[in-house]
């Protein structure tokens, strides 16, 4: 028997795999599974390729294209339960914010799938109102369809699967676990990627994020240009990519602000951007559990972070919580003063205490979901 036939497949349906936090999580799991027992491959709504199509196909992994459920709700769900059909799928997982999503869960049962995982990606649904009022009305469904439910944070459990749900058993709380080891704090690397920035001597604020309206970047400008006033040499790193950097780019031309800010497009050396910044500022409207500052905090970096998010993500005394409705003025004073007055600790012991190494999820991850 050859070594796909061994394998115990699970086919993720996801928007995209795109450098999202969501993606990045199964791309976390994906690349410490035990390959020789566990595949994972992917259903993607998006016809374009994704930030991590070619790796996944490296490591064995199949990518299913599908029709959104935008253009044609019947046909989106006709070819999920095809899909899982023809290719004999038994767990299935949906990756979503969105009550609706849960739908996906049920052609795949239809399709002959038994374990139907639902990793609950947020504390809130994006979109517009319709979009609020539609999960609204059918948040009922990722209650009843899957067969386990999963999420990063309290928040993100009971906003998809109710009030108290990791408390009844009716959810399980699942860690945005990382590879410690690459984000264990290194000097050397710091000053090699701020040398190559051309940043060597200047106060670096930080954040990393798609550039979305959930991630509030324009405040966070504000923030900067407060920065700024206080402290002339900075310099703001933006890592990632969005469909509101244009607007972005003119708040920066407005504010007089373009030679201190630099656009990094999405990198694959996070870990050593988190080492080059001063401080990490991270102002989001609403989160389930980003991976950002899980890693921020990995790197001994410190994080002034909006008070909407979820507490649980204070994994070291690297965080600092600030209400978005404090001014940007305030949140650049918290910046500068939640700043290492000597040097910079290393806090992999700290995450790895705290269950956040990659391998104590993994293995978890493996049972919960391959062994039904």
């Amino acid at each position: 028997m050859d070594t796909e036939n061994r394998q115990k497949r699970l086919l993720c349906i996801v928007g995209g795999m795109n450098a999202g936090g969501a993606e990045t999580f199964l791309m976390k799991v994906y690349r410490a599974l035990d390959k020789t027992k566990y595949q994972m491959d992917f259903c993607v709504a998006k016809p374009e390729a994704g930030y991590y199509d070619q790796e996944i196909i490296a490591m064995g992994g199949k990518i299913y294209h599908t029709i959104p459920k935008s253009k044609n709700c019947l046909k989106s769900y006709l070819a999920i339960k095809d899909l899982v059909k023809r290719e004999h799928y038994h767990q299935v997982m949906r990756v979503s914010q969105h009550a609706l999503s849960s739908i996906e869960l049920l052609a795949a049962r239809q399709g002959g799938a038994k374990t139907l995982i639902y990793r609950s990606s947020n504390s809130q649904t994006g979109g517009g109102s319709i979009n609020r009022l539609l999960h609204h009305l059918f948040r009922w469904l990722p209650q009843v369809i899957p067969t386990v439910r999963i999420a990063p944070s309290t928040e993100a459990a009971e906003f998809m699967f109710g009030k108290n749900s990791l408390k009844k058993g009716n959810a399980q709380l699942v860690k945005n676990a990382i590879v410690v080891a690459d984000f264990s704090y290194d000097p050397g690397k710091r000053a090699k990627i701020r040398k190559e920035l051309g940043m060597a001597d200047r106060f670096v604020v930080g954040h990393v994020g798609r550039f979305n309206h959930q991630k509030n970047h324009g405040f966070l400008i504000d923030i900067f240009s407060e920065i700024v006033k206080k402290k002339p040499d900075s310099i703001l790193l933006l890592v990632g990519e969005g469909e509101m950097e244009n607007e972005l780019h003119r708040k920066i031309d407005a504010l007089n602000l373009t030679d201190h800010v630099i656009f990094t497009g999405v990198r694959a050396d996070v870990p050593e951007l988190l080492m080059a910044m001063d401080v990490f500022i991270f102002p989001s409207y609403f989160e389930g559990m980003p991976n950002t500052v899980i890693e921020a905090q990995a790197t001994g970096l410190q994080c002034v972070i909006s008070d909407r998010i979820t507490k649980e993500v204070q994994i070291t005394e690297c965080v600092c919580f600030k209400a978005l409705e404090s001014s940007a003025e305030e949140w650049a004073t918290a910046a500068l003063e939640n700043v290492w007055a000597g040097d910079r600790k290393n806090m992999a012991d700290c995450l790895i205490k705290q269950g956040y190494d990659i391998e104590t999820l993994v293995k978890e991850f493996e049972k919960m979901v391959f062994a039904q």
